[in-house]
């Protein structure tokens, strides 16, 4: 667990510099330009109609760069994905996350079966000390909003299917993207009913 906590101190102090100046020249007018094609899958404000596509609206600008720039530079395997993004440069991708960061977010409803709400609450916000899992908290806020100068992404409304897929794709090492594995190692460690209730909990967090 301390190995695990010191390595995202590490993460987040050394990858907020790396993306600065690209973002302070984002421009999330030519964003919307760019970012008409992603409507399909990802709804027009950015709130997908589907829970196999992720919302990106309110997402931590960073991120969303940083998901692009890694599916077009195949660090990330999106099929549905595949030649949306792999004319776009660095600045096209600041660009489009930017647009979608300035968006409202989606609020969700979770589902109030009280122990599943109790379960996803508990590792949330305090973690499971005995599987070696760090609260959720410490990287996506207790709100659920991310911290954008490490990377991390808001979870608040994400779509259950998703955070559950996603996770599943951690573990099962079908996703590697994560800075130092943080994500792979969060993710082996859980359960179904763990992903089930942080899923269902993130959806209602905001």
């Amino acid at each position: 667990m301390r190995k695990l906590l010191a390595s995202l101190a590490i993460t987040m102090s050394a990858v907020g510099a790396a993306h600065a100046d690209l973002q302070s020249e984002a421009d999330a007018a030519a964003g919307r330009e760019k970012a008409q094609p992603c409507a399909a899958c990802h709804g027009q404000e950015g709130i997908s109609p589907s829970g196999a596509f992720p919302n990106l609206a309110g997402q931590q600008a960073s991120y969303l760069a940083k998901q692009i720039m890694d599916i077009r530079d195949g660090n990330r395997n999106v099929p549905q994905m595949a030649g949306q993004v792999d004319n776009f440069s660095d600045q096209d991708a600041w660009d489009v996350a930017t647009y979608f960061a300035e968006k409202e977010p989606a609020l969700g409803q979770a589902d109030p079966e009280p122990a599943l709400v109790e379960h996803g609450r508990e590792l949330y916000r305090a973690g499971d000390l005995a599987k070696g899992l760090p609260a959720c908290s410490a990287c996506h806020s207790p709100t659920g909003q991310g911290i954008g100068t490490a990377v991390y992404p808001a979870l608040s409304g994400q779509k259950s299917e998703y955070v559950v897929a996603t996770l599943q794709a951690f573990a099962a090492g079908e996703r590697t993207n994560d800075p130092n594995a943080i994500m792979r190692d969060i993710a082996t460690k859980m359960s179904d009913r763990d992903m089930e209730a942080v899923a269902n909990y993130v959806l209602g967090l905001h």
